[in-house]
């Protein structure tokens, strides 16, 4: 089994480096791919020439979907770059995809924050109750299906979310990963009431796209932190 990793990279210079690091251990066992969307920092020239850098339109689809064409692998696995990956990454999918054709490894924030504690807790729930799986959570499917489905949705936001869905209405079921792969609390910063507040806005977006509000307004509503 061939595992392609493709990562999505825009304005990434501080991250970019952990990210790499956490990846050599396993960059000859495993097929690697930064795709950037025309970064305006430094994030390419900090990416090592021993990893792939691609180049696509910006936006996390156009991104994914390029990095999966140009890819060789049998399973593909979508990874953010402010993710920080179990030692078992690779042994855990191979584990996973020996019963289901798409799995995931859930979320984690390293905080004691009660509010980012039930976020985590129901993020992770909402894999096993609602089959709904976010890209914070390590998406990993068999190649063949990836395209089968159509790739990701071309949305300026929720691709992740519509994916998901069109993956449940399918009947394709969700293996979940051991561990799980922490994730950085950047949109999160602030007070509680900031992040409940942002809590009930990415809720009521998901909700305004269940009922047909146009992705492309309310990408204007959640505003690109990078």
């Amino acid at each position: 089994m061939k595992i392609s990793i493709i990562i999505p990279i825009y304005n990434e210079e501080i991250l970019i480096s952990n990210l790499q690091w956490q990846l050599q251990p396993i960059k000859h066992r495993c097929e690697i791919l930064f795709v950037d969307g025309g970064s305006k920092d430094n994030t390419v020239s900090l990416i090592s020439k021993e990893f792939t850098v691609l180049s696509s339109p910006k936006g996390r689809a156009n991104q994914m979907n390029y990095g999966a064409e140009k890819s060789s692998g049998d399973v593909l696995l979508f990874l953010h770059c402010d993710s920080e990956i179990p030692p078992t990454f690779l042994e855990e999918i191979e584990c996973v995809m020996k019963d289901y054709r798409v799995g995931c490894f859930g979320i984690a924030f390293k905080t004691r924050n009660i509010l980012m504690k039930c976020c985590q807790y129901f993020s992770n729930r909402r894999i096993r109750k609602h089959k709904i799986v976010f890209g914070d959570q390590g998406i990993f499917i068999e190649r063949k299906l990836f395209f089968d489905m159509g790739m990701f949705p071309v949305l300026p936001i929720m691709e992740d979310y519509q994916f998901s869905c069109n993956l449940k209405k399918s009947g394709i079921d969700i293996g979940i990963a051991r561990h799980r792969i922490y994730t950085s609390e950047r949109r999160f910063s602030g007070s509680n009431i900031k992040k409940l507040k942002l809590m009930w806005q990415m809720n009521r977006l998901r909700e305004l796209y269940r009922k047909g509000y146009p992705a492309e307004e309310i990408s204007k509503i959640y505003a690109d932190i990078r």
